[in-house]
Parts: structure tokens; C-alpha cells; sequence
């Protein structure tokens, strides 16, 4: 990706302090490792839809311990498992809330349909 003036491949020591550095300061993220970019592809790949062993493939790793390390959590994700969740529960909810035979409901879904609260 990143190759000297010449155009040969830049030893490591060479890197950081002529290519990454500079490239940092220019778009303004002073800090950020380059091994960073390994935790943000496999967070960003988990986010979209990759399982465990899709990753591990992206990755070159062979464990699941290995790929798990670059494996992050993130608020966005954890809001759209919530999201998915809670659509199950209302598909499962609706289908548990079908009148009984003979067309009659319970005491207890007339009160849900009523709202009133359960006497516990």
C-alpha cells in the first residue's frame, strides 16, 4: 500500500516515521496505530453481518481466540440486536394472542386489551 519515492517496499522502521505519521497529521487522527485498521476491518466486518468463521477467514487466523481479540462491541450494534429482539418478541406475542376455539378470550387478553395491570 505504502512504497518509498523509488517505489520499493518501506522497512517498518521507515514507515511510521515517514509515511504513517505524516498521513496521520494530515487527516488529523494523531495516535491512531496502524494495527488499529485490523480492530476497526474485523469490528466493521462483524457489523455486517460476518460470522465467527468468516472472519477468522478475512483475518488469516486460524483460532477463534485469535479472531475474537479484534472482535469488538459496539453501541450501534448492540442497538440493532435489541431492535431485532424485539421484533421476534412482538411476531411471538401476536401469534400467542389468537382468540381461543369457540371464538371467546380469556379473562386475562380481555384485560390485556384493556390494559389493565395483571393481579399478581
Amino acid at each position: 500500500m505504502f512504497t518509498s519515492p523509488g517505489g520499493v517496499q518501506l522497512r517498518q522502521s521507515n514507515f511510521r516515521r515517514r509515511v504513517w505519521a505524516p498521513a496521520l497529521a494530515e487527516v488529523g487522527l494523531p495516535g491512531v496505530r496502524f494495527h488499529d485498521l485490523r480492530h476497526t476491518g474485523n469490528t466493521l466486518t462483524a457489523g455486517a453481518g460476518a460470522n465467527l468463521r468468516e472472519l477468522m477467514e478475512r483475518m488469516g487466523h486460524s483460532s477463534a481466540r485469535a479472531a475474537m481479540i479484534y472482535l469488538h462491541a459496539t453501541g450501534e450494534r448492540q442497538r440493532q440486536i435489541a431492535d431485532a429482539l424485539g421484533e421476534l418478541a412482538r411476531t411471538e406475542l401476536a401469534s400467542c394472542q389468537k382468540p381461543r376455539r369457540g371464538g371467546k378470550a380469556s379473562g386475562t387478553e380481555l384485560a390485556r386489551r384493556r390494559g389493565k395491570p395483571s393481579r399478581r
